[in-house]
């Protein structure tokens, strides 16, 4: 169902999956460049819709001409230009559907891929953040002078964190540092950004975990020419980070919908939101 909100005089469109269900999670999906929440849900096969069975309200939100405003210092997206207030979007949309919906405003979590990820980051990183969980795919920390948040460590109100990069990503590195050229001119961004390792790294610090990760890697390659790894970060009492590399995977969202060639492999073997219902703690 799509629904309409004015936030600073300007009418914003999310789209909701689900059914009324007092005190039930709400799932915030943050679409990527050029993107829509429909577009982005038929860009993911329609998988976070399985959310909606595990006992939660799914909410794919629209960004401004295809953006986020993602607080990336160097970003040149619309969103940006236009000083858009997706945060104040973001805390009117959970408004909205505790008001209509019964969602539970402490159990509010969000995914996002790509800018959409890079929302993800600045909402937990927002002071009294709005966010108890984030999933980000195909999105790596900004360093700090690319960043125009302040990096707290660690968190004041840690949550659960899941991160999941390919190795072959050709537009946002696994390794960090720049964006190719040519990535930078499609996308409109610059600045610099930690690897997909450092980045998982820095929020089990942010977390307060202290204890080393563990890690588990899979034998062989998938049909699909993936290699799963997986890091966790647990210590009593924090609350755990997750990252999951995929070895030959491309700027893509694990799960059954294959993306573009262009943008390179897909890991289906694996499903972005079975991972994000684990790391939230929904119900099956």
């Amino acid at each position: 169902m799509s629904e309409q909100i004015e936030v600073d005089g300007r009418m914003r469109t999310f789209t909701v999956v689900g059914e009324r269900s007092a005190g039930q999670a709400l799932i915030l999906v943050f679409h990527g460049s050029r993107q829509s929440g429909e577009i982005h849900r038929s860009f993911t096969g329609g998988a976070y819709d399985a959310l909606a069975d595990k006992g939660a309200l799914v909410a794919y939100l629209d960004g401004y001409r295809g953006n986020w405003n993602d607080a990336r210092r160097e970003s040149r997206f619309p969103a940006r230009l236009a000083g858009i207030d997706d945060v104040t979007f973001t805390r009117a949309v959970i408004a909205r559907l505790h008001e209509t919906h019964g969602i539970d405003e402490n159990r509010v979590y969000a995914i996002g891929y790509s800018n959409g990820g890079q929302m993800v980051m600045r909402l937990l990183h927002e002071d009294a953040s709005p966010l108890a969980g984030g999933a980000i795919v195909a999105a790596t920390l900004p360093e700090p002078d690319s960043f125009l948040l302040p990096q707290v460590v660690p968190a004041p109100h840690p949550v659960p964190v899941l991160l999941v990069h390919g190795t072959a990503d050709p537009v946002v590195p696994y390794a960090g540092g720049r964006m190719r050229r040519w990535a930078q001119l499609v996308f409109r961004v610059g600045g610099s950004s930690l690897s997909a390792p450092e980045t998982a790294a820095y929020f089990a610090r942010r977390n307060g975990i202290t204890s080393p990760p563990t890690t588990r890697t899979d034998v062989a390659p998938h049909p699909d020419g993936t290699r799963v790894e997986r890091t966790d970060w647990r210590e009593a009492s924090h609350p755990p980070v997750t990252f999951v590399t995929v070895h030959g995977g491309g700027h893509t969202v694990p799960g059954p919908q294959p993306g573009p060639r262009l943008i390179g492999r897909t890991a289906t073997s694996i499903s972005l939101a079975d991972l994000a219902a684990e790391t939230f703690g929904l119900g099956g």
